[in-house]
């Protein structure tokens, strides 16, 4: 029985997968190979790099495309040799003798690659590459995976040997090479002795192009699902497959890790009679980011990095950008926000683990005991969790700023924080914030109990005082109201944070109610 993967290159006899080759421009990958091109294929983690460059390797060696001997090796082993580049470059000569030998019978590496290093050391791998490109008439194709791994001086030495044997292919040196990695090759930032960096894309500027491998469209979303379907009978409902595909926008670890756990880690879903629902998705989100899953981990780990920062933190805040080009393309190519304008995080699921990152430690570190916050119905007490928050914001709100890396977005974060660590004893937050909104909406599920399963749903808009308050008290009751009519919610609260030093807190500090527009009532929480 196949499965989703969710762990390493897609296997077609054993996983459901979109045929990898078919996500790439296949003619002009191929137009680059004839040509005798050195290129880039680039995406964030675990979104099938790995997949395609094999199925690439398949296709040049089956001689369906032309006569190629294709070698793919992965190089991420030779990270560990940090700056020695004569240990790298003998990692990186076995690692491509081994497959050469696995994939060819290629032996020639295999005989001879020692004896190369032990006499031209750190450039080694040039004459290497020269002398079994010049062994064997068929053009050498080489795909190097996890180029980006490597760092200083051992990466700026394979990208130089590289350039340096260019001008010899293909008779003497690899008639094709591709390099994929996380990063583009423009952004491979090598330090160099005495402070700087090497100049962007210098030390390989025989690039011809820089591919990108694009997530799923919504038409293969549909297309793995249906998959199971096929297999097991098992049925995915259509806003089932409607809410994988918002959830994810198509990030392939997303959509197989959602699926997996809805039809094979929860118990419910392994009862194939049963349709997989919308409901069955969100929970399975919801369980992914609690385990802090591998995949999530990581990139939740790329926001402590000040260029990350620099691109996150004004979403966050809703103010307007600061950061600049290689730091907006640096998180594009990390896969967080999206590859096209206007800036946004890249999907709902990744939208959520940015906060919860964030405020994770001031989760566990928020002092309240919070068994108040249920009525004897099961309802949640917002108003009186709002007076609550408002009387520990006033009280802390300095000690806890000062805890915060991203010091423009603190107030929104700790009050997310706050709201977080109640909502997890059974409710859930959705939340949209965006480059220029001024505001971050939050949308609070809370389940009421009874049969129906029904839930409550409350929204709280968060704004930052500039300039009038009434102009700012205003203009958030008449985004709330929109929300509250666009989620169909049943109650709405406006906070704003006033982050004046000129103002003192009993000007700051305060409580009212507005009628909006539609004839709605709006808790409106000064701060």
């Amino acid at each position: 029985m196949r499965y989703f993967n969710t762990a390493g290159p897609v296997k077609p006899d054993r996983h459901y997968c979109i045929p990898p080759l078919d996500r790439l421009d296949l003619d002009e990958v191929l137009l680059l190979v004839r040509q005798e091109k050195y290129f880039v294929l680039h995406a964030p983690r675990q979104s099938g790099k790995t997949s395609t460059l094999r199925a690439l390797c398949d296709l040049l060696n089956s001689g369906a495309r032309g006569a190629y001997r294709c070698v793919y090796a992965n190089v991420e082993s030779a990270q560990a040799m940090g700056d020695d580049v004569e240990r790298a470059t003998r990692v990186i000569l076995a690692r491509l003798a081994a497959r050469a030998r696995a994939a060819l019978g290629d032996l020639f590496l295999a005989r001879n690659w020692s004896g190369i290093a032990a006499e031209f050391g750190p450039a080694a791998l040039g004459e290497a590459l020269m002398r079994w490109a010049a062994a064997d008439p068929t053009p050498l194709v080489l795909l190097i995976d996890e180029i980006d791994a490597l760092a200083g001086d051992p990466l700026l030495s394979v990208l130089r040997q590289l350039r340096e044997g260019y001008d010899l292919r293909p008779e003497g040196f690899p008639h094709s090479v591709c390099l994929c990695g996380v990063r583009d090759v423009r952004d491979y930032r090598i330090p160099i002795r005495g402070g700087g960096q090497a100049a962007l894309g210098s030390p390989f500027n025989v690039k011809a192009k820089s591919l990108r491998l694009d997530d799923f469209s919504e038409a293969d979303v549909g297309a793995l699902l249906g998959q199971h379907t096929a297999a097991t009978g098992q049925k995915f409902t259509p806003e089932a497959v409607a809410a994988a595909w918002e959830q994810t926008r198509g990030q392939p670890w997303l959509v197989n890790a959602l699926a997996w756990q809805a039809c094979f880690e929860n118990a419910a879903g392994r009862e194939r009679r049963r349709p997989i629902t919308a409901a069955d998705l969100l929970a399975a989100r919801e369980e992914l980011i609690l385990r802090r899953e591998t995949h999530l981990d990581q990139l939740a780990d790329k926001l402590r990095e000040e260029r990350v920062r620099r691109v996150v933190e004004p979403l966050l805040s809703g103010a307007g950008g600061r950061a600049g080009a290689p730091d907006l393309e640096y998180v594009r190519d990390l896969g967080l926000v999206a590859p096209d304008p206007p800036v946004r995080i890249a999907n709902p699921i990744y939208a959520e683990v940015v906060p919860r990152e964030l405020t994770w430690i001031t989760q566990q570190e928020l002092p309240e005991e919070m068994a108040w916050y249920v009525d004897s119905g099961g309802g949640l007490k917002l108003n009186e969790l709002m007076v609550k928050f408002r009387e520990f914001f006033r009280r802390n709100s300095e000690h806890w700023k000062a805890r915060f890396q991203y010091q423009e977005a603190w107030p929104q974060l700790l009050l997310q924080a706050f709201l977080q660590r109640i909502v997890n004893g059974g409710g859930r937050i959705d939340r949209e914030y965006g480059l220029g909104r001024g505001r971050t909406d939050l949308l609070i599920e809370w389940p009421q109990g009874g049969a129906d399963g029904g839930a409550a749903r409350y929204v709280v808009e968060c704004k930052v005082r500039y300039g009038n308050l009434e102009r700012t008290i205003a203009e958030g009751v008449a985004q709330t109201a929109a929300y509250l009519d666009r989620c169909a919610a049943d109650r709405g609260h406006l906070v704003i944070f006033d982050r004046s030093e000129g103002r003192s807190w009993d000007e700051k500090v305060f409580h009212d109610r507005r009628r909006a527009e539609g004839g709605g009532m709006i808790e409106v929480w000064g701060m």
